[in-house]
């Protein structure tokens, strides 16, 4: 590359798409898929991106970026584990410590609710 500001620019795209708080945000249901763990990672629960239709399992949920009033809905974890709301938000995968073993692992990072699921948004679920 002979155009340094070619090549200022590929650094910079570069930069941001290796930066995990650009992560794209889409919407999921996540919930608990009925698979049971015989040791760990789990792999009992899983989120549905409802822009692709992928399924992700063994995803955890990190609820910490919600906002306030996101929070204080009384049964968020049910609501969370029974794929009853719809979250907006990113999966971001992190490197996990268990017995010993490092594994990079999915994780649904929650910035809102967006909405009650639907039935068919569910059908991943085991309680669906």
């Amino acid at each position: 590359m002979s155009d340094p500001r070619l090549a200022s620019l590929v650094v910079v795209v570069c930069s941001l798409c290796a930066m995990p708080s650009f992560a794209a945000e889409s919407s999921y249901v996540s919930c608990d898929n009925g698979l049971r763990c015989f040791k760990a990672p789990c792999p009992s629960s899983s989120a549905l991106d409802l822009a692709t239709g992928a399924i992700i399992k063994g995803v955890s949920i990190d609820a910490s970026g919600l906002p306030q009033a996101d929070k204080a809905i009384t049964d968020l974890s049910d609501a969370l584990y029974a794929g009853k709301i719809v979250v907006r938000g990113s999966i971001e995968h992190r490197t996990q410590t268990i017995t010993g073993k490092k594994y990079n692992l999915p994780w649904l990072v929650a910035t809102r609710i967006v909405r009650t699921a639907k039935d068919s948004e569910r059908k991943h679920c085991s309680s669906h």
